[in-house]
């Protein structure tokens, strides 16, 4: 039942590029701060598991960028008389660059907390039968050549209850 997977996803990405997603978060955040708000553009959400340099080939990468992806969906038919009852385990991955190697952490810890206060905004009923209960896990990544020059990821990891 990978479908429930991409229900999820989609639902997400609709969530991220949304009036209230990742636009105002990083307005929000901007504020919170005072820096400068990044408006994020619907191109820079994408629904793929693409390597960084595969997508700067093919694609042409617009940073920042977010890549919405599944890795692990798991029935455990925990409602009878459910075809599909479980959790789909979805990840964002979040990849910045610039031409200089300062303040590239800074850069992505901004647009991880814009992705994260989306998260948190949406605790509770997606719809459709799914269900964000809340929690989440940051894998931050060194910085490694690639993109505008320098290029650094974190990928958040959390699941989703799904009942079809």
């Amino acid at each position: 039942m990978a479908q429930a997977g991409t229900i999820a996803i989609s639902r997400f990405k609709q969530l991220l590029v949304a009036e209230t997603g990742l636009t105002t978060a990083m307005k929000v955040l901007a504020d919170f701060t005072g820096s400068a708000a990044d408006e994020i553009l619907e191109r820079q959400v994408t629904s793929h598991q693409i390597a960084f340099d595969l997508e700067e080939k093919t694609a042409g990468a617009k940073y920042p960028s977010f890549h919405i992806y599944c890795d692990r969906i798991s029935n455990t038919l925990r409602e009878k008389f459910r075809t599909f009852s479980g959790t789909v385990q979805l990840n964002a991955e979040v990849r910045v660059s610039q031409d200089r190697l300062d303040g590239i952490d800074t850069i992505l810890h901004r647009h991880v907390d814009g992705l994260t206060y989306v998260l948190d905004q949406n605790r509770g009923d997606w719809g459709s039968g799914m269900h964000y209960a809340g929690g989440y896990d940051i894998t931050f990544q060194p910085i490694k050549h690639g993109g505008k020059n320098f290029l650094q990821s974190a990928k958040i990891t959390f699941a989703v209850h799904v009942s079809l």
